[in-house]
């Protein structure tokens, strides 16, 4: 680690509070956000007197639609937000170090598009509960076709390996719009059109348990595997001299973000950028230590996609954007930054 990657016990808990408040509050305010508007204290009552029975009191009591909207349809969609967010920053974290590349994320790689492109073969076949296996399929077929593309006549590099990242997207993508431009009915291609622009709208409280749960234990795993990841960034000699198998670990990595990205592209589509822009963002708060990094990157992508999608509910009167459109127009601009900009520091190198 360099003197930029070393951050004070003392900074690093100031960032922790400031984002679990920050955390919160954007958690509280925009369940009040939609269509309808409603006040946070009707929201803050309604949240009270399900998650702990107190009933509301006061002049103000929140309508029967009120309650409905927050519960059955806001609150789901703001929890979801928050993991799918958490889940996709982790897998840009976790990339960035595998594959020694500030610029590794699902999306970029053409993973987010090979689980989408499985989705949309489900859907297209009508095998709607395999949508699920459909993306995890393609999620998998994607990494195995970028890492054999990028090991192909040499070995593995960075360079290498985002150009076939965006092969493969492109390749992906191309046949996923080429499935859409077959559907003929509408329903199937407004559903294959739901998971290659990213959406939140079908958060409900019976689907949104397994991504959760995904992105807990996804977590978990990789905050144990915080010391592998730092040698990762210090290059293969360091973790040769440490004796540390560095390509079974990346095998591992690379598979458990495959399974997680296909879980989260079946409950809501392709997000991108989510996963480039805020590992960069934390790693100049709290520097490029893992065991800093991969915990305050949850909580910003978090607090990121929260209000992505909180934008993407309110930006046009009576209308939705897909939330994929709000982080694109954000992560762009931010993917072309890191390419000129001059003198970042990534890990040990710069």
């Amino acid at each position: 680690m360099t003197d930029k990657s070393k951050v004070s016990a003392g900074r690093f808990r100031l960032v922790i509070i400031s984002l679990l408040i920050i955390l919160v509050v954007s958690f509280l305010f925009t369940l009040c956000l939609g269509a309808m508007r409603i006040s946070p204290s009707s929201t803050f009552q309604i949240i009270i007197d399900k998650l702990f029975g107190i009933s509301p009191s006061g002049a103000h009591l929140p309508t029967d639609a009120e309650m409905n909207i927050i519960w059955k349809i806001r609150f789901p969609r703001v929890l979801l937000s928050l993991f799918v967010g958490a889940g996709l920053a982790l897998c840009g974290g976790v990339m960035q170090a595998t594959v020694q590349n500030p610029m590794a994320e699902p999306y970029i790689l053409g993973i987010s598009s090979g689980a989408s492109l499985g989705a949309t073969f489900a859907i297209f076949i009508g095998f709607g509960v395999g949508t699920a296996f459909g993306a995890f399929v393609g999620s998998i077929a994607a990494t195995v076709a970028v890492l054999t593309l990028a090991s192909y006549g040499n070995r593995m590099t960075s360079v290498k390996l985002v150009l076939s990242g965006m092969v493969i997207n492109a390749l992906f993508s191309a046949i996923s719009n080429f499935i859409i431009s077959l559907a003929g009915d509408s329903e199937g291609t407004m559903s294959i059109k739901f998971w290659t622009m990213g959406s939140l709208t079908r958060a409900k409280w019976d689907n949104i348990w397994l991504p959760i749960i995904a992105v807990v234990l996804c977590s978990i795993f990789f905050m144990t595997q915080y010391r592998v990841l730092n040698t990762m960034l210090a290059g293969d000699e360091a973790a040769i001299t440490l004796g540390i198998n560095l390509s079974f670990y990346r095998r591992v990595y690379m598979i458990v973000v495959s399974l997680l990205t296909g879980i989260l592209v079946a409950t809501c589509g392709i997000i991108g950028f989510v996963g480039l822009i805020i590992p960069h963002i934390v790693r100049s708060l709290v520097g490029a230590d893992h065991r800093r990094l991969l915990l305050t990157s949850l909580l910003a992508g978090s607090i990121f996609l929260m209000w992505a999608d909180a934008i993407a509910r309110i930006l046009i009167p009576n209308a939705e954007l897909p939330i994929g459109i709000i982080t694109a127009l954000v992560g762009a601009p931010f993917f072309v930054f890191i390419l000129v900009r001059r003198g970042y520091g990534f890990g040990s190198n710069n």
